[in-house]
């Protein structure tokens, strides 16, 4: 087998090795919480913070005291990316964010172009933070737009408008900024294929390295859910708007690399590439998820934090602040492997399938056969790869892969 073209140096593909788990790149998540208002559509584990200011000293107190605990998982290793998410991680001064940054690295090696990204929504933001947070180690900003039609925005429940979107690109530039993503939607109430085309043009004129484009999914648990909104597109209009918004990234340059991810060459987030093929994350914070090799136990772990901030904040750092611990089954790591690589327009190798999951290729060369016949995968030298039909239909190629 080829070796895993994903494999940081001294961590070779284990897939002639008796396919023995070695840990792959590793990532460090920060879950913060608070927003100013919670979104109609969003499903994530984000709350009003209502009355006064959110503890911010105390959170990053509990931050650092959560990582402690899950220090042990993780002695030895680099971390290659952190990603600040939520909530709205931009109501974070950038003090506090420094300070995390601090201690982690201070607990964690960090590799010297480890990428760092933070959240934002231009409606928390300003010039002065812009700079703090570059200067606190932030390297690279995530700018939640969704769209520059006021109206959708309304719709949308933002608390910003298509003016204070410009205005943060634009001051973040200033600050020094020169890696960043727009969070762009498709698919929102009340919109056209030419309003979905006309979003897609300012954000490409805006410059920026990458481009998040997604549909508009209406979520089990959300306001949207309870109460869907007028005007939603159809199948087919989603389906016209993805196309043809995919066509104008193209042609600016953006090259599609995962189902919803457009980057420019070099320019894709590290961060999300370690989750789609399967490398390992650690999760701190109220909420949040990870996931880890242990090659001393050849077994792959999942770890969640309790979502309620009050009650994670009175926890953290004791193992009442866990969740839940889950140690993946061999059977359920072809579909759990599937569910992310196949994301990715580049595909896996089977080298890769072996060093991450610790199984021989033989194990789903039959669902790949399969897969291969109904024209969903197709095989491009050491690689396989999803097909435009099979980028369609992920969520059919990924069920193959499900346990019996």
């Amino acid at each position: 087998m080829p070796a895993d073209p994903h494999a940081p140096p001294g961590e070779a593909s284990a897939g002639a090795a008796g396919h023995a788990l070695l840990p792959p790149p590793l990532s460090l998540y920060v879950h913060l919480p608070w927003c100013v208002r919670k979104c109609p559509y969003c499903d994530f584990n984000s709350h009003e913070f209502k009355g006064g200011t959110p503890p911010f000293d105390a959170y990053v107190d509990a931050l650092l005291a959560d990582l402690d605990q899950d220090l042990p998982l993780v002695w030895g290793r680099t971390v290659h990316s952190v990603f600040f998410g939520g909530g709205t991680p931009s109501l974070f001064p950038a003090a506090a964010i420094a300070r995390l940054l601090e201690g982690a690295s201070s607990r964690l090696r960090f590799a010297p172009d480890a990428e760092i990204t933070l959240e934002t929504n231009p409606g928390t933001t300003e010039h002065g933070r812009f700079q703090d947070y570059r200067q606190a180690g932030v390297n690279r900003l995530s700018f939640g737009i969704q769209s520059f039609d006021d109206g959708c925005l309304t719709r949308l429940g933002r608390i910003h408008d298509s003016r204070q979107a410009v205005d943060a690109i634009t001051l973040a530039r200033e600050a020094g900024f020169e890696n960043f993503n727009l969070d762009l939607m498709y698919a929102l109430p009340g919109q056209t294929l030419a309003m979905a085309e006309a979003d897609v043009t300012r954000a490409i004129a805006l410059a920026p390295t990458h481009i998040s484009h997604y549909q508009l999914t209406l979520e089990p648990n959300t306001v949207y859910a309870a109460r869907p909104p007028e005007g939603i597109p159809d199948d087919d209009l989603a389906w016209d708007m993805q196309e043809r918004c995919q066509d104008l990234l193209a042609g600016a340059g953006y090259a599609q690399y995962e189902v919803s991810a457009y980057a420019r060459a070099g320019r894709q987030c590290a961060h999300n590439l370690n989750y789609w093929r399967f490398g390992d994350y650690l999760g701190i914070g109220a909420g949040a998820h990870g996931k880890l090799t242990l090659g001393s136990e050849q077994t792959l772990l999942r770890r969640w934090k309790h979502k309620h901030p009050v009650a994670w904040l009175a926890a953290a750092g004791t193992p009442a602040a866990i969740g839940g611990d889950d140690r993946v089954a061999p059977e359920r790591r072809p579909f759990e492997y599937m569910l992310n690589v196949l994301r990715l327009i580049e595909g896996f190798t089977p080298a890769a399938f072996e060093a991450r999951t610790g199984l021989p290729y033989a194990a789903i060369a039959p669902r790949i056969d399969t897969a291969v016949r109904a024209g969903w995968l197709q095989v491009e030298g050491a690689r396989i790869v999803p097909t435009a039909l099979g980028r369609r239909f992920t969520n059919d190629v990924v069920s193959l892969f499900l346990d019996d």
